[in-house]
Order: structure tokens, then C-alpha cells, then sequence
């Protein structure tokens, strides 16, 4: 029988005022120089009164903060003294540009908020995605309107696109400079390379890439996998009838902001728990040549939640990677007091990492309930049996 073993290790801090509300959703990597060290970037948000507008709700920032694991994810430090990344927070509409790898200027999305973070290898360097925001939102656990903390000039949909207008998430990619992290100099561990969509056909979310370039129709392509909250405003999704799962094929980074990108829609909701939507949790994790282990996640509706699961994919020559394996129960879920009790009503477990340790064992960092930090670990071949032997 499969079980995964998890464990609470991080909640909210009230003497830090940027992770006294929510900390959730983790990304982990294995230290490339003792595997026995895994670093975390966590997801934190608390009421940031001093970026508060007149008449506006109290802004919620959303951070990244640091962990370390010295012991293999058995015990934690986690560095409150200040966040990884921060937004900026800027409302001048006049230094609300900033200076971009275009060597122009471009919106800073990340201005408000920076979610979700993902860490992977992408041709062997560390990158990391972020879903960000161009403005904070309010207390969105109440009233979840991406506005509510908007300056005025930000809503002038004749002078700014829908990306900032109606403060979309747009998946930003940066490369990362570990021994910078390890040694908490955070202000020279994260080099902004790009977006990696088009933040203008659609709030788009769960992005991360394939750690290698995919050879497809006999070409050697960058390989990103990313969910648009609205589909069918891309020809191919038009069909859909809830935000699914896309390839974007690219020769370069450059290709999924600026159009060059070819769009393939790979995986839609087949099951009841992922009736309302499915995603990307972390990047695939290869298991021999060709052949991918893909974490990813699926909501039912506001009862169920989500769900984390797994699929199974092999490379083809003449095409995209196949599904060869996707169960059809759900595998990971909520099932511990403490991973319902927060603001949320909704049952979630939210993974956005997975790495394997030198014990066997795949490890997971998940937000549970969108207020704590948990840890989960399987054995890893127990968990390959499961799903090729349902």
C-alpha cells in the first residue's frame, strides 16, 4: 500500500509582519553539493498597512521567504529577518516601468505580489518561476477582487493592457544564483530573464519547464508547460470548458512573451476531482531517457478541492510527450486536522515541489489549507508501482 508520510513544519509568524497571516506553498531543491541540504522559498503574505491607499483595503503583499534543510528535510531554519523577494510596491505611475532584459522597459508584474514559487533545472541551471502580480491584492480570503488595491491610473484600460488593468497573474522565470540564496544575499540570488507567456491573452498560472530541451518533429525545442485561466481566448482552447494544461514550444525564452511560441493544448479535466480545473505542480522529474514522472493538480470544486496526482509521459520523436499514465483516483489529498483549519473553507493540499532524496523517498512541500507549510514523502518505487499497476 502506498502511504505518504506528512508533517507540519512551518506556520504563520506574528512578529514578522510580511508572514504573520499565510505562509504556503513551497518550492524545494536538493543542494547540487550535499544532498543531504534542501533550500526552500515559501510563499508568505500579512497586512502591509504602509503601502495602504486612501480608500483602499489593507494591501497583502505577497513574499518569498528562505528555508534550509541540513538533515534532509527532517528539520528546518527558516530566515525571518527579511523577505527573499519582495515586490516593490511602487504606485507612482511614473516609476511603475522598470528597467527590463529587453534593455528597455516593461510593467513590472512583480510589483505587487510574488506567488507560487516553483525551483527547477532547466539545461543545468537553477531557474525559478513566479506568478506575480503588478499590485497587491486586499485580504482576497475575504473578498477575492484583484482590483480592490488598485491606484485609479492603473484601471485606464484606454492607456494599459488587460495584464495590468484587471492586475492579472503573469509567470515571470528568473535564473537563480544559489550559493547568493544559501548565504541570504538575496539581492544578488535572482536574475530576471523574462515571462514566459503572453500576460495579455490571459491570467495564466502553474508555468514551469521540461529540464531539458525536447526533441519534437525532429527538432530540439524549450519545452514550457503552463494552465491560462481562460483557454478558449487561445484558437486551440477554444473547445475547453475549464483551464487545462498547454505546451508552449519555443527555440528561445523570448518566444513565449512576444507570440513566437507554439501552442499545443496537452492535458483538460478528465476526472470529477479536477472538474474545475487541472495544473502544473513542479516541474517533470525524469525517470530514464524519454520518460517522465509529471506531478500535477486538480481542483473538483469548493467542497472537494484539490488534489495533487501524477501522470506519466514518454517522449515521441513525431510529436509531443503521451500520457501513458494518468489513475484515475485521486492520491494526495487533505486528510489531517490541521490542513483544514485556516480562512478558507476549501480543502487544499498545493504542491509546487518535488525532489527525490538519496534514501528513495520523493519529498513534496504543499500548502495546506493556503496557511501552513507541510512536508510529504512516499517511497519513490511505491509510488511508480501504484500508478503503472492501478
Amino acid at each position: 500500500m502506498l502511504i505518504f508520510r506528512k508533517n507540519k513544519i512551518l506556520a504563520p509568524n506574528p512578529d514578522c509582519p510580511w508572514a504573520e497571516k499565510m505562509v504556503l506553498n513551497p518550492a524545494i531543491t536538493v543542494d547540487p553539493e550535499n544532498p543531504d541540504i534542501l533550500h526552500m522559498l515559501f510563499r508568505s503574505t500579512g497586512a502591509w498597512l504602509q503601502a495602504a491607499l486612501p480608500e483602499k483595503p489593507a494591501p497583502y503583499p505577497i513574499f518569498l521567504g528562505y528555508g534550509i534543510s541540513r538533515d534532509g528535510g527532517k528539520n528546518w531554519e527558516f530566515d525571518f529577518t527579511h523577505p527573499a523577494m519582495m515586490p516593490r510596491l511602487e504606485y507612482d505611475e511614473n516609476k511603475f516601468q522598470t528597467q527590463s532584459f529587453r534593455n528597455g522597459k516593461m510593467f513590472d508584474y512583480a510589483n505587487g505580489c510574488i506567488e507560487d514559487p516553483r525551483l527547477f533545472y532547466f539545461e543545468n541551471k537553477l531557474y525559478l518561476t513566479v506568478a506575480c502580480r503588478a499590485f497587491p491584492p486586499g485580504p482576497y480570503w475575504d473578498h477575492d477582487d484583484p482590483v480592490q488595491c488598485m491606484p485609479y491610473w492603473a484601471l485606464d484600460n484606454t492607456k494599459y493592457p488587460p495584464s495590468i488593468t484587471e492586475n492579472r497573474t503573469v509567470t515571470l522565470l528568473y535564473k537563480v544564483d544559489l550559493e547568493s540564496l544559501k548565504q541570504q544575499k538575496y539581492e544578488k540570488s535572482f536574475e530576471l530573464i523574462a515571462p514566459l507567456h503572453q500576460g495579455d491573452i490571459s491570467d495564466d498560472r502553474d508555468v514551469v519547464l521540461f529540464p531539458r530541451r525536447l526533441k519534437i518533429n525532429g527538432k530540439e525545442r524549450i519545452v514550457c508547460i503552463h494552465r491560462p485561466k481562460e483557454p478558449w481566448n487561445y484558437e486551440i482552447g477554444k473547445k475547453c470548458t475549464a483551464p487545462s494544461i498547454f505546451l508552449a514550444l519555443g527555440d528561445e525564452f523570448s518566444d513565449f512573451y512576444d507570440g513566437k511560441a507554439e501552442e499545443h493544448l496537452f492535458a483538460v479535466p478528465e476526472f470529477p476531482w479536477e472538474a474545475n480545473r487541472i495544473g502544473a505542480s513542479c516541474a517533470p522529474i525524469e525517470l530514464e531517457t524519454g520518460k517522465w514522472l509529471f506531478p500535477y493538480h486538480g481542483k473538483q470544486d469548493d467542497t472537494v478541492g484539490y488534489t495533487q496526482s501524477f501522470m506519466i509521459l514518454e517522449e515521441r520523436e513525431d510529436g509531443l510527450p503521451e500520457i501513458v499514465c494518468r489513475p484515475e483516483e485521486r492520491l494526495l489529498f487533505a486528510d489531517q486536522k490541521w490542513e483544514f483549519e485556516g480562512d478558507f473553507t476549501i480543502p487544499c493540499v498545493f504542491t509546487c515541489s518535488a525532489v527525490l532524496k538519496k534514501d528513495g523517498s520523493l519529498l513534496m512541500g504543499y500548502g495546506a489549507a493556503d496557511r501552513v507549510v507541510g512536508i510529504v514523502e512516499c517511497d519513490f518505487q511505491s509510488l511508480l508501482e501504484k500508478l503503472q499497476n492501478p
